[in-house]
């Protein structure tokens, strides 16, 4: 899914100054939402020449040093396709870079003709290279030489949301680990929210939560990141950027961008991950391509909700805990920004049920392989035995129980006329 943009040009020349303006300069990040021991001002680079100076700690590598990461860019390194260009998986060490220890690192390399420029390029090393906290994806550094566009961050083995929500086969991701996810990324959102100069992130979907090997959820991507209303301001005005079937429905008709358009964001990935269905879908009957649509409105009834829910996680969930999840997609989702809840409230709503999950997993009885979760499958021992011979066969074993009664009765009735002959 790709991005889209309105031809507002007013909203554009306000969103150019204001980028450029000495107000973009400091944004702060909150010691108390994040790793960081201190308080500490964020600095924004507002040309790319200026990055010759480097931007606060990340590292600023070579293009030559990028060949020799991703083995000249080849082909089998390639994770990841997007509006931005491809994502390498890399290996920098000190072969890379002496003295530098054995890291492997996701390389995004800028496409020229992409759909994200220049512009979409610095604010990600403007943000993400300066803002640290433990649900947003690492920026370790960036190659800004000649023409090349690359951008170097810490690299996350399970992929995305987005890859493990909609595959087919394999589906791994259990009620519990999406409950776990969105409260990864809830943290992430509430960072941004709650810093001093707020940071509106515009592009939360599922694609761009990504998960690392214990599937602990993290935010990439900040190109089209903006800085948030401040003092008297009730929002900022924007041309309408971001992913179809993800933004706010009052962001979309006005350009006018405050926090409750993440907020909405979140309601999409949190349904999607309720009901295993992708936010927009022309594939679906025509009444359900548009998800928020179809199926928000059922998201009040506890019937109908068992109706949408994905069956991957059939036995797994409390109701108890469903039904919460449920009311809080139903409120991020709401047509009215005013109804629906602040970040730094979505997380108070979802730690305990989070919590209270993870205690009932605990206490369930696992089978062996499992990881605690409910088994909706046995696989036969003999691995070779087609799903057809294994109904064939229960089929016979059905029949064969109809058919011993009737031998008994006949063997019966032998055995009762035998004794009358010998009786007479």
């Amino acid at each position: 899914m790709g991005c889209f943009l309105s031809v507002e040009k007013g909203a554009q020349e306000d969103e150019d100054a204001d980028y450029s303006s000495g107000k973009s300069d400091d944004v702060f990040a909150d010691p108390s939402s994040s790793s960081d021991a201190a308080k500490t001002a964020v600095k924004f680079v507002q040309d790319i020449q200026d990055l010759s100076r480097g931007n606060g700690d990340i590292e600023v590598f070579t293009h030559d040093e990028m060949k020799l990461a991703t083995g000249s860019f080849r082909r089998s390194c390639v994770i990841g396709c997007g509006g931005f260009g491809s994502v390498y998986r890399g290996i920098i060490g000190d072969s890379v870079r002496p003295g530098f220890s054995t890291t492997q690192v996701a390389i995004k390399v800028l496409n020229p003709e992409g759909q994200q420029g220049d512009r979409e390029w610095l604010a990600e090393v403007n943000y993400q290279g300066q803002l640290r906290h433990p649900n947003l994806v690492k920026l370790i550094g960036y190659c800004c030489e000649s023409d090349h566009r690359l951008l170097v961050y810490e690299y996350m083995a399970s992929g995305c949301l987005e890859e493990h929500l909609f595959q087919k086969v394999n589906n791994n991701l259990t009620w519990q680990k999406r409950l776990k996810i969105a409260f990864d990324a809830a943290k992430g959102l509430a960072f941004l929210h709650d810093l001093e100069s707020p940071i509106i992130y515009r592009d939360f979907k599922s694609s761009n939560i990504l998960l690392d090997e214990d599937f602990k959820a993290k935010l990439s991507d900040f190109g089209l990141a903006r800085l948030g209303p401040t003092g008297d301001q009730t929002h900022v005005s924007t041309r309408v950027m971001g992913t179809y079937g993800y933004a706010a429905p009052e962001y979309l008709m006005t350009g006018h961008l405050t926090a409750k358009n993440d907020v909405y964001g979140f309601g999409v990935v949190l349904l999607e991950m309720l009901s295993g269905k992708r936010a927009t879908d022309k594939n679906r009957p025509c009444k359900e391509h548009n998800l928020v649509k179809w199926a928000r409105p059922l998201l009040k009834n506890n019937m109908k909700l068992l109706s949408i829910l994905d069956p991957n996680v059939e036995g797994q969930y409390s109701t108890e805990s469903l039904m919460k999840v449920a009311k809080l997609a139903y409120l991020c989702l709401s047509e009215n920004p005013k109804v629906r809840p602040d970040m730094s409230q979505v997380l108070k709503k979802l730690e305990p049920i989070v919590a209270q999950e993870i205690r009932r997993q605990e206490a369930m009885p696992s089978k062996k392989g499992d990881g605690g979760s409910v088994t909706l499958f046995e696989v036969p021992e003999n691995k070779h035995e087609s799903t057809g011979e294994i109904k064939r066969k229960q089929h016979r074993t059905d029949r064969d129980r109809r058919v011993v009664p009737e031998k008994n009765r006949d063997l019966r009735k032998s055995r009762s006329q035998r004794s009358l002959n010998s009786d007479s």
